[in-house]
């Protein structure tokens, strides 16, 4: 992998996000709006009793909310334009010059891993100093976590572009990639409270450990071992995908 070549490839593609409001406006604003809408939701849930605001409801739930809902938006948004180049024919272009399937990856990851920073910066700090998020743990570690949720998003979606033939099949991949874990992280139900084989299934998914390493701040003071193994998954995992993606990039779309 040649540092240049991935930092040109990740310019390129910077500049062309620039040049995309719709694309931006979705990484940067969806998770932030979805995340205001919640916290009116929780607002009016008669739990609350009337109090405005109201604490537990939003607390329970907006922590894992902050990291599952950039990790979405940056594997739809990632593995349409990612396929985009290759039905276009760029990829193909870009290929045929001396450039490894390694750089082109890094630097798509790179491009987007600085979307997810400014991504999370905006979404943990409107959680909490502007909606209340009450989280006893440090507010940077809610921000790693909320990081490395987007990144693995950003993995996740260029690894499956390699497999789909449009952008309507790429967003077809949601629901097989990502319904599962959401259902099965533990943001419905407690994954200790779930059936044996379904619980196993959960410990093998990374968002799983992205809603695990939320409540770790949520609940703790100090880092714990648990946010540690919760941390280092998630980022292993993405990593790991990134590498099956370059291993997995095709020039062109079948």
């Amino acid at each position: 992998m040649n540092p240049d070549r991935t930092l040109a490839t990740a310019a390129r593609v910077l500049r062309q996000l620039r040049h995309d409001p719709r694309s931006i406006a979705l990484m940067l604003l969806v998770p932030c709006l979805m995340l205001v809408l919640l916290r009116y939701v929780f607002d009016a849930s008669p739990a609350c009793a009337g109090e405005t605001p109201c604490p537990s409801a939003f607390d329970g739930i907006g922590a894992s909310l902050l990291g599952i809902f950039p990790l979405i938006t940056m594997f739809l948004v990632t593995s349409i334009a990612t396929l985009r180049e290759r039905t276009s024919g760029t990829l193909e272009r870009l290929l045929a010059m001396p450039l490894g399937k390694a750089d082109l990856i890094a630097g798509y990851a790179l491009a987007f891993g600085l979307v997810a920073v400014a991504q999370s910066v905006l979404a943990t700090g409107l959680a909490l100093w502007f909606l209340g998020l009450d989280v006893i743990g440090s507010p940077w570690l809610l921000l790693l976590v909320a990081l490395l949720d987007a990144l693995l998003g950003t993995a996740l979606g260029l690894f499956v572009s390699a497999f789909a033939a449009s952008e309507f099949q790429a967003v077809q991949f949601m629901p097989a990639v990502i319904f599962p874990q959401l259902l099965l992280c533990g943001l419905f139900t407690p994954r200790d409270r779930m059936a044996p084989a379904l619980e196993a299934v959960s410990d093998a998914l990374p968002m799983s450990y992205a809603v695990d390493g939320m409540n770790q701040v949520l609940r703790h003071t100090d880092v714990t071992a648990d946010f540690l193994r919760d941390a280092l998954v998630v980022a292993g995992c993405a990593v790991l995908v990134l590498a099956l993606g370059a291993a997995t990039l095709r020039r062109r779309t079948a």
